[in-house]
């Protein structure tokens, strides 16, 4: 009698793959644009100044008050009228949980990593991190919000060039090089000279670029204008992954104006709910039918629930969509990427998510972040879900690898 197959098994921790994570920030230099702008418009440009600030949270939205002789020393971000506080919850990385606070900070509260290259990627090498996709942290924000709502937009596109570039080539380049993946920065309020820095920054390396959860609410047209489509047209041509971070709205879930930052916290998925909604009910995803997009910070248990509610609302034609061609399930295998740190039900629920379509993170410097025991946590979370090798192995890089096309910094397996 044949031998009964032998069970799946999750491989040792010491044994799981080199982590590539699909969302880390980096803190933007200090000097950055007082060294890159000409001197006529250095004091307009992006730039820090240090007072004592107090930060609080209220209604689902981050607030502060300068000049508070009750704060704390802050490195305090200025681009021509507006002022945006750099806080400890940016980078606690290192912190222990306990002391993890929402107040004003300076860059030498934090780690080094957190915004020196050299020391990155020595904590990626302490927290077996091979590689890793780089949001903005602090200013520019995590789709360029910060560029968005100057009212100078010349100075605002030298600016997020001038950042591009950086990224590019100092943070993501020479040591950083197949290690730190950029991330491009586009000028949201005109498409087609996003579609332009889009094309720019693929030519130089960059084959992601940061948009919003829901661009109506920062003002902008909404995914069924239209409105967007130059920008999907240079993406699908230059191969280039449209990454979309939680909070890239401006905004998070919140009930009430008086409910605790705990609230919102527990609630940050709602914001992906809704925009891949918008991405599949616009049509967008059927008229552009190469382009991937990517949820970060999202998690992914909330992801079988939601398509399989807009298939039922597509198949029988209501509310003015559907009603015959693809299923939504259908249109989003293999294109949509969610993202998880600590989601052990999405991990059960893998094979209604799709194991090829779920990536993971660390959040480095991040509360929320796993440093430095990414690869404990993970293991302990596939260990639960029951994930054999292979599964472990999609999850931990193989996915990232082809949601980003990270074959061309020779990252092939």
């Amino acid at each position: 009698m044949a031998a009964e197959p032998a069970a799946s098994v999750t491989p040792a921790e010491e044994d799981l793959p080199l982590i590539i994570s699909v969302d880390d920030h980096v803190m933007e230099p200090r000097d950055l644009w007082k060294s890159e702008l000409p001197a006529r418009d250095r004091d307009r440009g992006p730039r820090v100044v240090r007072e004592k600030v107090r930060l609080k949270f209220e209604g689902g939205h981050y607030g502060f008050a300068r000049d508070d002789p009750d704060g704390q020393w802050c490195d305090l971000w200025l681009f021509e009228d507006s002022a945006t506080p750099t806080g400890l919850l940016h980078g606690p990385a290192g912190i222990p949980r306990s002391e993890q606070r929402n107040v004003a900070a300076v860059y030498e509260d934090f780690r080094p990593g957190a915004y020196q290259q050299a020391a990155r990627l020595a904590d990626m090498d302490l927290n077996h991190v091979e590689a890793a996709l780089n949001y903005p942290n602090i200013f520019p924000r995590f789709c360029g919000q910060g560029f968005l709502e100057r009212d100078d937009k010349d100075l605002a596109l030298r600016c997020l060039r001038i950042y591009n570039d950086w990224m590019i080539d100092d943070w993501g380049g020479g040591a950083g090089r197949g290690r730190l993946i950029p991330l491009t920065l586009a000028p949201l309020w005109d498409p087609e000279m996003a579609a332009e820095e889009v094309r720019r920054c693929a030519a130089k390396g960059s084959h992601a670029v940061a948009f919003s959860e829901n661009p109506f609410k920062l003002g902008l047209p909404s995914m069924y204008t239209g409105h967007w489509d130059v920008l999907w047209r240079a993406c699908e041509e230059t191969e280039t992954t449209v990454s979309m971070h939680i909070g890239s709205s401006s905004s998070m879930p919140a009930t009430s104006d008086d409910a605790p930052l705990a609230t919102s916290m527990s609630l940050y998925a709602q914001n992906a709910e809704g925009s891949l909604a918008d991405w599949v009910f616009s049509g967008t995803l059927q008229r552009f039918t190469e382009i991937k997009i990517a949820y970060a910070e999202s998690q992914v248990g909330w992801m079988p629930f939601q398509i399989e509610r807009m298939d039922s609302v597509f198949r029988e034609g209501r509310g003015g969509v559907g009603g015959s061609g693809p299923l939504p399930s259908e249109i989003v295998r293999g294109r949509v990427y969610g993202c998880i740190f600590d989601d052990l039900v999405g991990l059960r629920q893998r094979h209604g998510v799709g194991v090829d379509q779920i990536l993971f993170e660390t959040d480095y410097p991040h509360s929320d972040g796993t440093f430095p025991h990414s690869r404990k946590v993970a293991h302990g979370l596939f260990t639960a879900a029951g994930m054999d090798a292979e599964e472990c192995y999609k999850v931990m890089r193989g996915n990232a690898i082809a949601a980003y096309g990270l074959h061309r910094f020779d990252i092939a397996s």
